[in-house]
């Protein structure tokens, strides 16, 4: 065999790896079961960015990767480690009125800090990048706008970026209590309301939304915040419903735009 025959063999066998790991903590009431991806370089002392990836509602950690079952072939082709925790249908806050459904601290101050010890990853927040769906994409940009020091992008597919709307959907009062008894609650844990915390350049911004989408309304008044903020941010209106189709596309997208962060992040 050829020298080019057996690098050619060689580049063939090399994988991704997809861990399945259970995460003990003191901020949820079990074990959180949380899905990684190592890319696979072939060089012993890589180190690579990180994208944490987050589910919609009655998702879970293995949501991800059935819809786009590529995300292997894709961790390999940008050189991330994609992380994919289950969302238990929390909306990614710290809820005030579950004591055991603080999903926000265990991505601060469990999640993250496991995943730099256990795996190559860079531990700047520039090199950290998380994104969502639905549920998740208000998720990815409430963690994204409240700890920018921890991920230096955040991305948005479909998000629920305005909760208010939806008073009696998706658990949403079981983590905050009754809209009408808790107006200030809700006003303080949608994502909209962030926008006057953030400062020009804080945080790489990306969301999109379909059209024809039950989320697109709040999604365009989020863009019109940002603007009237002065804040920087990439966002897209396409034709699309709230479906995987859609976010099996939008994906594609997102793992561009934190490439090209990452890229300018100069690691």
């Amino acid at each position: 065999m050829t020298l080019l025959a057996l690098c050619l063999a060689f580049a063939g066998m090399r994988a991704a790896v997809v861990d399945t790991l259970s995460i003990a903590n003191k901020y949820l009431d079990t074990p959180e079961s949380v899905v990684v991806i190592t890319p696979e370089t072939g060089r012993a002392d890589a180190r690579y960015p990180t994208v944490y990836l987050l589910n919609g509602f009655s998702g879970d950690h293995k949501s991800w990767i059935k819809m786009r079952p590529d995300l292997p072939e894709l961790a390999d082709r940008y050189g991330f480690v994609i992380v994919m925790p289950d969302g238990r249908d929390s909306w990614y806050w710290d809820s005030p009125v579950d004591p055991k459904m603080q999903m926000e601290s265990f991505f601060v101050y469990d999640l993250v800090p496991y995943i730099d010890m256990h795996y190559p990853t860079f531990p700047e927040a520039s090199m950290r990048a998380v994104s969502g769906l639905s549920m998740g994409g208000h998720g990815a940009l409430w963690l994204g706008m409240r700890h920018s020091d921890i991920w230096g992008s955040a991305a948005s597919m479909s998000g629920g970026v305005d909760i208010r709307p939806f008073p009696e959907k998706w658990k949403m009062k079981l983590r905050l209590g009754e809209k009408k008894d808790n107006e200030d609650v809700w006003n303080s844990h949608t994502v909209i309301n962030l926008v006057p915390t953030l400062k020009p350049g804080q945080l790489n911004i990306a969301f999109d939304c379909g059209a024809s989408d039950f989320f697109a309304a709040v999604n365009d008044d989020l863009h019109k915040a940002l603007l009237d903020a002065g804040i920087d941010h990439d966002y897209t209106s396409r034709p699309g419903t709230h479906s995987q189709a859609y976010w099996r596309n939008s994906l594609l997208y997102h793992l561009l735009f934190f490439n090209e962060a990452f890229k300018k992040a100069g690691k």
